[in-house]
């Protein structure tokens, strides 16, 4: 059994190995919806922000425009709703197939990202995560996917079934999504790696499906509040 040392050393060689071969693989998919950002919408192909990374420095996270430049300073702020009217005419497809991630390849090769980890959020965000989450977290790279991106496939509907969303988001996504997050990072190994990797091509596929919860038998318990809106 390999160390977690050395494992971590693989993970960041599978990381290279199979952004580089997606990029490749995956441009004639991307080229043409480049185009087609570029002349509908703002024209912008790309939707750059500023996320928290390992060390707790910020990082450039790309990926696709999918919304109005200014949607922060509108209604809705930093919440994104199913059929929220800032979403640009392609972005609804792109954030339904998960196609506007695909830039984070980028992040992920130049080794600022891993394909799995915890989740980058802008540093609003990434400050409501407690003290010892975020001292968890502050030695591994976020992740283009993880176990808090599979359990929460569905964040843009639940926030549409609560009333007061800011609240529900810090006092109840951000503390359980914290302690996803955490034990990743406490369980981080190449079994769970390409674990969570099959998964989230099921969530894709199927965002309705709930295999995650046999899958994923020893995660933190689900806070009962929650337990209706993760099934």
């Amino acid at each position: 059994m390999l160390n977690k040392k050395y494992q971590s050393y693989l993970i960041r060689f599978f990381d290279i190995l199979f952004s580089f071969f997606a990029i490749i693989v995956l441009f004639p998919l991307m080229f043409p919806i480049m185009i087609i950002l570029k002349l509908t919408g703002e024209h912008d192909i790309f939707y750059r922000q500023k996320r928290v990374g390992r060390y707790g420095k910020e990082f450039n996270l790309l990926k696709f425009a999918t919304m109005l430049r200014d949607s922060p300073n509108l209604p809705g702020g930093i919440f994104t709703y199913k059929n929220d009217p800032r979403i640009l005419p392609l972005g609804k497809f792109l954030r339904k197939t998960k196609i506007n991630e695909l830039p984070q390849l980028i992040n992920i090769f130049i080794g600022q990202m891993s394909i799995i980890g915890y989740r980058p959020l802008v540093r609003e965000g990434y400050e409501e995560y407690s003290d010892e989450v975020k001292q968890q977290l502050y030695n591994f790279n976020p992740g283009l996917s993880g176990i808090g991106s599979i359990v929460f496939r569905n964040e843009e509907e639940i926030m549409q079934k609560v009333k007061d969303q800011e609240d529900f988001y810090r006092n109840m996504i951000i503390p359980y999504k914290g302690e996803l997050e955490k034990w990743y990072t406490q369980n981080i190994g190449l079994v769970l790696y390409f674990k969570i990797i099959f998964f989230t091509a099921i969530s894709v596929l199927n965002s309705s499906s709930d295999f995650w919860i046999r899958a994923f038998d020893n995660l933190p318990p689900t806070p009962k509040e929650l337990e209706i809106y993760l099934k």
